[in-house]
């Protein structure tokens, strides 16, 4: 039971952190949406910071393996792969409770260089850009590692952009200008 009341509290958390943000979600009211006491919020995350690094872990974790199934689940050559990661964020720009990319706001909300929660969400676009240089290399580019930037750069712009303007298009068009960036580096790496 103990471990299910500790996830069950880091569940409640990252849903009240990423639908209201995290600053302005108080311990008080995760306690409540959870049904639990501070005692035992206090007994799996003796800080409110602690709490939030638990979320960005959690949703780290998670969105990368989102995006690996999704980039299983697309066509087979690496080009395809590589597009299919604007696929993966395209679908999540369309749900109802999409409220930006959870490291983002994290980021802003923490934004001196220093803290942790700040270094948390840049982990995710460490590991992020990895995947994708990965995927470029296997496509055969040479300078993987930049194409990789420049699509992160692309994807999380596009995110920033819906976030501010609903249904504005973005992850199509950032889609639309990967294809040329790709093709682009495809063919200089012959």
């Amino acid at each position: 039971m103990t471990r299910n009341l500790q996830e069950h509290i880091l569940q409640t958390a990252s849903q009240l952190f990423y639908s209201q943000g995290i600053k302005t979600t108080g311990v008080d009211a995760i306690v409540k949406a959870a049904g639990t006491t501070k005692m035992s919020l206090y007994k799996y995350f003796p800080s409110k910071d602690d709490l939030v690094l638990a979320h960005l872990r959690k949703s780290r974790a998670a969105m990368l393996k989102h995006i690996q199934n999704g980039i299983e689940n697309s066509a087979g050559d690496p080009r395809q792969k590589l597009l299919a990661v604007f696929d993966v964020f395209q679908s999540l720009l369309n749900t109802p409770e999409f409220r930006g990319c959870p490291f983002i706001n994290a980021a802003a909300e923490f934004a001196a260089e220093n803290n942790p929660v700040q270094q948390a969400a840049a982990e995710f676009y460490t590991d992020f850009r990895k995947l994708l240089a990965d995927l470029a290399t296997q496509a055969g580019i040479t300078d993987a590692e930049l194409l990789a930037t420049q699509l992160t750069t692309l994807i999380s712009g596009a995110i920033v952009g819906e976030q501010i303007q609903r249904r504005a298009d973005t992850m199509r068009n950032a889609n639309a200008a990967a294809k040329i960036l790709i093709d682009y580096y495809l063919a200089a790496s012959r």
